[in-house]
């Protein structure tokens, strides 16, 4: 928690489809003095998402909804202007929820208490106050699975035309009451609960500037707020669903239909699907101005993890996901590769030092007690194997650099052979 500057965290840990334990460390407000507890509530981000393809999944177990009908013939409200980029393919709900539409608008940056709070429909169209482009077409539905947070806010207009209720209202009642997910909620703002939320802190372990937490009337794709323990509940629930053992708001049919991917491996309808070794596993990430966290839960066996904390930092989930597999002897999740390092010398580390490019985001290298350090969302510290390879040991893969053709330095390279390009 030090290294990565999170003040709070909790982890729950299912085993056998049960709870096996839950414990919370760290402080939920570091100026108060209150110390986070199992019943403390985090902005859960995207993995809102989730809870969101249940509502949708409701909606069509109920009749509601067909998931493969142009989004239009249910959106009342407002209409999504369809145009050359669209290429005459409709968007369906479906594709909403698995990222499929072929729509802009990755995600969300939230709005602090002193900024006025848009609309739904401002929020779609890219209108003030809107902090956000309007979610438009980018390419036809059905090309490809790429990341649309505005997507999802389609399906929570979708969701809110059909019903007539306050999203967070039919959430409740539909969802995350019969879940028995008791302390959790959509409401935005959260004034009622000020005991129980955390506040957000950003990469250097500070408070956020301008409130404690950051807004999202994006509910259906941001805006949950939860704890370790109901999270668990929502995985427990689907796991026994998958299996035929449970229905208390979607049957095995929607559960299974649920956890499919819809048009490649992994974008299921609000999870994501990955395989370790012979064992399948659902889950998402989630983070907002604040706040990381992330769940998994396993197919078979009834295992899984919850991980909240009240940083802007990444990394942590993934270290405790992965020792929590080694611990409880999941099967192929994770196998720690075993790596010799080496000491270079002083010149070719300098020639090392610089800022980088990748995917958009300035990186930098620098050097420190002649040890070289890649600085991006948190300090790594580079590990070297050979005089161009390397490893950090927040990431599962290893990088190499690579030489321009005058023979100097130009990027760095990845195991998939994604690029930084070096800039200075």
């Amino acid at each position: 928690m030090a290294k990565y500057n999170i003040h709070g965290l909790s982890i729950v840990i299912i085993k056998d489809y049960q709870i096996e334990w839950a414990k919370a460390y760290g402080r939920a407000d570091v100026a108060e003095k209150r110390p986070v507890t199992t019943e403390t509530l985090f902005q859960a981000g995207s993995i809102s998402k989730s809870l969101n393809g249940v509502g949708i999944l409701k909606l069509v177990q109920d009749k509601k909804l067909d998931l493969y009908s142009d989004i239009n013939n249910y959106l009342t409200t407002w209409k999504f202007p369809y145009d050359s980029l669209s290429k005459n393919k409709i968007i369906t709900p479906a594709n909403l929820l698995s990222h499929t539409g072929g729509l802009g608008v990755h995600g969300f940056a939230g709005y602090t208490s002193k900024h006025p709070i848009p609309s739904i429909k401002d929020i779609l169209d890219g209108k003030n106050p809107a902090n956000s482009e309007p979610v438009r077409s980018i390419y036809e539905a059905g090309k490809t699975a790429e990341y649309s947070g505005g997507g999802i806010i389609i399906s929570q207009l979708i969701l809110t035309d059909i019903t007539h209720k306050k999203y967070e209202d039919y959430m409740w009642r539909n969802i995350l009451r019969p879940l028995r997910m008791k302390k959790s909620f959509f409401r935005q703002p959260a004034a009622k609960d000020k005991n129980l939320i955390s506040t957000g802190y950003s990469l250097d372990g500070k408070e956020l500037v301008g409130g404690k937490y950051n807004v999202y009337p994006e509910q259906a794709a941001a805006g949950l707020w939860t704890n370790s323990t109901d999270l668990a509940k929502y995985i427990i629930e689907t796991q026994l669903s998958l299996k035929g053992k449970s229905k208390k708001v979607l049957s095995q049919e929607m559960t299974k239909l649920r956890l499919t991917p819809y048009i490649d491996d992994e974008s299921a309808l609000g999870v994501f699907v990955n395989v370790k070794g012979n064992e399948k596993y659902f889950g998402h990430t989630g983070g907002t101005s604040g706040f990381i966290s992330e769940y998994i839960g396993s197919f078979e066996n009834g295992n899984g993890v919850v991980v909240m904390t009240n940083s802007g930092n990444p990394g942590i989930s993934s270290e405790i996901i992965n020792s929590v597999a080694v611990v409880y002897k999941w099967n192929n999740f994770y196998s720690p590769d075993v790596k010799r390092s080496i000491t270079l010398p002083n010149d070719i580390l300098e020639n090392y030092v610089g800022e980088y490019l990748l995917n958009g985001q300035s990186i930098f290298i620098v050097k420190k007690q002649n040890e070289l350090w890649l600085n991006s969302a948190i300090q790594s510290k580079m590990y070297f194997t050979t005089n161009s390879d390397f490893y950090i040991t927040e990431k599962q893969t290893d990088y190499k650099f690579t030489k321009g053709l005058n023979g100097d330095v130009d990027g760095f390279t990845d195991k998939n052979n994604r690029k930084a390009k070096r800039i200075k």
